[in-house]
């Protein structure tokens, strides 16, 4: 089966720049201590959900598969370029790494105790993305976690935005556009965080925290409350 041309550029884009780009990012998470945090808390919040595997869809050089790795999670790294996943088993050789695309993981519904999507989602065009996170959900067990970071818009709500990314065509989005998406896809939001932008980057850092929820945890209403969250 063809797959859609933004994946074949995506994929040519990164494999030119996969040594370059891992030379810059391998350390990245170093000198970003709340981006730590939110990984941490992912984390634990993931400890708490039905016992599986985790995914970094999108994983690049493996950076924050290996980070996820010593927080204890049993999480692997899947990627469209071939190039990053070879560096990714280089520098990580304990961990596994798989050439795939993130909607073709060939997995069962359900497979899944978390997935973080770490700019990973940024290069799929808007009509696209409905199906993707469709299949996030998919792949996510009842009570799994998901964790998005992406570039977010200077306004909360309205229309993405494409941008000139340095590898290839990107899409930054209003946060509650992005959330509503999530939600039309059967994924509760419980936590999200702006922050402004670092010195090496160019737009406001946007991080969804979001849960597939349990049957019996979804009320008449229609509200949810992810029960690893305490009462405020």
């Amino acid at each position: 089966m063809a797959q859609p041309d933004h994946l074949d550029a995506t994929r040519t884009s990164y494999d030119a720049v996969a040594e370059l780009y891992a030379s810059l990012f391998a350390d990245s998470l170093a000198s970003r201590p709340l981006d730590r945090a939110l990984l941490t808390a992912f984390a634990e919040l993931t400890r708490a959900a039905p016992a599986g595997p985790v995914a970094d869809l999108g994983c690049g050089p493996g950076h924050v598969t290996a980070f996820l790795d010593t927080l204890g999670l049993d999480v692997f790294g899947v990627d469209l370029s071939p190039a990053m996943i070879n560096i990714a088993r280089r520098d990580h050789p304990h961990l596994r790494f798989d050439v795939m695309t993130m909607t073709r993981l060939g997995l069962a519904d359900g497979a899944l105790a978390g997935i973080v999507a770490w700019y990973s989602l940024i290069h799929t065009p808007p009509a696209e993305l409905p199906a993707t996170l469709a299949e996030i959900h998919r792949l996510l067990a009842p009570g799994g976690q998901l964790l998005l970071a992406f570039q977010s818009t200077d306004r909360p709500d309205g229309p993405p935005e494409q941008f000139d990314h340095k590898v290839t065509t990107a899409y930054r989005w209003p946060a509650d556009t992005a959330a509503a998406l999530l939600r039309d896809a059967g994924l509760a939001e419980t936590a999200r965080l702006i922050r402004p932008p670092g010195d090496d980057e160019r737009f406001p850092p946007a991080f969804l925290f979001l849960c597939r929820p349990l049957p019996s945890e979804r009320p008449p209403g229609g509200d949810y409350r992810n029960p690893a969250q305490a009462d405020l």
